[in-house]
């Protein structure tokens, strides 16, 4: 107990049950979606069968509950806890060094495992080389659970880890929660505390209930008590930025024209983006036509300021940007009730973007390669050109194929511009090739005979080039050999 006296109260208070029971004073609040999503999936794995996506991602806002819920999990299932900050998992090699062994391993005492990645999203996809893979290679031979959490888990880099894990939501906790876990502190401490001052200090956390733990013990252990007047005074708020959903349900539920404005001032979005979330989800927070078209309008009227914005680089004309698109669009609701919990969608336009990219990518490299053979810009060749050349490719494929070898196209270029025709156009291509390469080929081999014939004459003349002076030699011996004969037998004549 004296060791527990100075712990900080969020470690003290950890939640040590998922669900309120018997015994347990410290249960996960809230965040019912996300139990009904990974108890089950849990479950399956400490039955021996493996689900088929092995890792869980947990995203949403800080101090929501995200690594509560794994901690309960474990004292609940008994299960022994492998824990890694995005510190301490940044390079290939610290990942194999200790979580692809935790992961691979049984526990020395015979109990099951669940590892945790924390922050996930801190993992930076060029200073941390290797890292992502070696997570991915990870979840691919694990045979232990394994959870990692985000608070962004929209980032490009992440998407393979969005493709192989279940994603998990969780949202910034309601007040009422907040209230309720500050109440049960209060009286495990011993401590003092004002229903109402506990209200504020929910409001002012934001749905943070980590910082909001904080700020009460940081009262109750300086002043001894918890009262309004502390809070007020001691209490800032916190300027958070929120994330697309928590900046749509912000805005669809302000009352005040200043709480729409901080919503869409304190969004994580570009000013871009954050124009085509509020026009994709209107129709979603309204239900009556009236508000629909008010909404929309103020949307145009803030996408023709942020227009002139680009033009102009006129920065000061931002402010008309947000009145129009937070308090314009917010208190468009005439008719349309207020919902407690709306069904926000991703935009479809952004979804059309992330599908296109390969094409669009493919387009690019097609102006990049062309524009310069055919002496014109890559705007006007993607305008001007590009459409006449899938026209022709689709609709011709022998002089499409001609054209292709003849401007060195690859592949991906011909199956872009084809379209259906690709394999026609691929074919013609093929055959186009093949006629092109069997006159070189007759060619080399006419030559290869020309040089053969003429190696056999050489030699053949070499032969009997030898052949001759051989028979020379020969005959030159046969005649020396006479003479002396003939010399002899003329000398033994006159001697006797």
């Amino acid at each position: 107990m004296a060791r527990d006296e100075h712990l900080p109260w969020v470690i003290k208070y950890r939640p040590k049950c998922i669900d309120p029971k018997p015994g347990c004073v410290m249960p996960v609040v809230d965040q019912e979606q996300a139990k009904r999503l990974f108890v089950p999936w849990l479950k399956q794995w400490l039955s021996g069968r493996p689900p088929e996506k092995k890792a869980a991602l947990f995203y949403g806002p800080p101090g929501c509950g995200k690594t509560s819920l794994v901690e309960a999990a474990a004292h609940e299932y008994n299960l022994e806890l492998v824990e890694m900050n995005a510190s301490d998992f940044r390079r290939k090699e610290d990942i194999e060094r200790v979580a692809k062994v935790a992961a691979t391993q049984m526990s020395l005492f015979g109990r099951k495992k669940i590892i945790l990645l924390d922050e996930v999203d801190g993992i930076s996809g060029t200073a941390d080389k290797g890292g992502l893979d070696a997570i991915l290679n990870l979840i691919e031979v694990t045979r232990h659970p394994i959870v990692m959490t985000a608070n962004d888990p929209w980032d490009q880099k992440l998407k393979p880890l969005r493709d192989t894990s279940l994603m998990v939501p969780f949202y910034r906790l309601s007040e009422r929660y907040i209230v309720e876990v500050l109440s049960r502190i209060c009286r495990a401490e011993g401590v003092k505390c004002e229903h109402e001052a506990l209200e504020l200090l929910a409001k002012k956390s934001e749905g943070d209930l980590r910082s909001a733990i904080n700020d009460l013990q940081a009262i109750a252990e300086g002043y001894g008590e918890v009262t309004v007047h502390l809070v007020q005074a001691l209490v800032a708020s916190r300027d958070r930025e929120y994330s697309p959903y928590e900046m749509l349900d912000h805005l669809f539920k302000s009352k005040y024209a200043w709480q729409a404005k901080r919503a869409v001032s304190h969004a994580n979005l570009d000013y871009e983006t954050l124009l085509q979330w509020i026009n994709e989800n209107i129709p979603v927070a309204y239900d009556d036509p009236e508000d629909v078209w008010r909404a929309h309008e103020a949307l145009a009227r803030a996408d023709q300021y942020l227009g002139r914005i680009r033009k102009t680089i006129d920065w000061s004309l931002l402010a008309y940007v947000f009145d129009l698109a937070g308090p314009g669009v917010a208190m468009a609701r005439k008719r349309s009730r207020i919902r407690f919990r709306y069904k926000f969608q991703y935009p479809e336009k952004i979804k059309m973007m992330a599908q296109t990219k390969e094409l669009r990518e493919i387009r690019e490299a097609l102006a990049a390669h062309l524009a310069p053979k055919l002496l014109v810009s890559k705007r006007r060749f993607r305008t001007e050109v590009l459409p006449f050349l899938q026209i022709i490719f689709r609709y011709n494929p022998r002089y499409a194929a001609r054209l292709a070898i003849g401007y060195n196209l690859t592949e991906r270029m011909v199956k872009y511009l084809a379209g259906p025709a690709a394999n026609e156009v691929l074919e013609h291509m093929r055959l186009l090739l093949l006629r092109m390469e069997k006159p070189k080929t007759a060619a080399e081999a006419a030559r290869e005979e020309r040089a053969a014939a003429r190696a056999e004459t050489a030699a053949a003349t070499t032969a009997s080039l030898e052949a001759a002076k051989t028979t020379r030699s020969t005959r030159r011996r046969r005649t020396t050999t006479r003479r002396r004969r003939t010399t002899r037998s003329s000398g033994q004549r006159t001697l006797f």
